[in-house]
């Protein structure tokens, strides 16, 4: 438990941005599993769909310090040729 004024503010702080980043974390998730479905689905259509949705996210969690810039940019990429094989 904190004692001080500023050690209870920081809890505060920390408490709110954990959320905030558990909700990032979560629509990152999400955002992926809609492609992965597609993909698995063999809908081509659909996963570039998806695929362009989701893109956004992840840039966005990385660009929040979620993910790291290079992990995001590595799960767009492997995402993105999964989709480029469903479709040719």
């Amino acid at each position: 438990m904190p004692n001080t004024t500023s050690a209870k503010k920081a809890t505060r702080k920390i408490a709110r941005k954990t959320a905030i980043n558990k909700q990032r974390r979560s629509r990152f998730a999400t955002s992926i599993r809609a492609v992965e479905d597609a993909i698995s689905a063999g809908d081509g259509k659909k996963a570039r769909a998806a695929l362009a949705k989701a893109e956004p996210q992840i840039m966005r969690a990385a660009q929040s310090g979620v993910l790291h810039r290079n992990t995001a940019a590595r799960k767009v990429s492997r995402l993105n040729a999964r989709v480029r094989k469903l479709e040719a």
